[in-house]
């Protein structure tokens, strides 16, 4: 059960907790529709770091919708997800050469949308890991 109760608006459980004030769901809700509907990265590379963020961040919420992949034959979803990692160590833990790196695959402008990405996931993940939202057991059925 979550530390608080939930709010008045919102579809989800994590909506819902974040739904005690409609203003600050209205606008969690439009960056999270922006980094995933206007972004330029692709949908397989922003789940698969979503993935890797939801265990390190401890969300069993987010864990709830799948483990990250063993491998990425992709070089550049292979490096964002590194880099998503590194940044499970610390922020201050990253260094010039890291960058160094992302820009053999990445544009700044990519960078930059990669690296909101993760903050992004990160602080949605680390309200689900604080107030302990459990996945939706609904949200996992299958229809026959």
């Amino acid at each position: 059960m979550p530390r608080i109760t939930d709010g008045t608006h919102g579809t989800t459980g994590f909506q819902r907790l974040l739904g005690h004030n409609a203003a600050i769901l209205a606008a969690w809700e439009h960056l999270e529709e922006t980094l995933i509907v206007k972004g330029t990265l692709t949908p397989e590379l922003k789940e698969q770091v979503r993935r890797v963020l939801a265990f390190g961040n401890g969300c069993e919420y987010c864990q709830a919708w799948g483990s990250a992949a063993d491998s990425h034959p992709d070089p550049k979803e292979s490096l964002a997800v590194a880099f998503a990692e590194f940044m499970l160590q610390g922020p201050n833990d990253i260094i010039d050469a890291q960058f160094d790196v992302l820009r053999t695959e990445f544009t700044d402008a990519e960078i930059s949308e990669l690296l909101a990405w993760i903050t992004f996931i990160t602080a949605s993940q680390t309200i689900g890991a604080v107030l302990q939202l459990k996945p939706e057991p609904e949200q996992f059925q299958t229809s026959p």
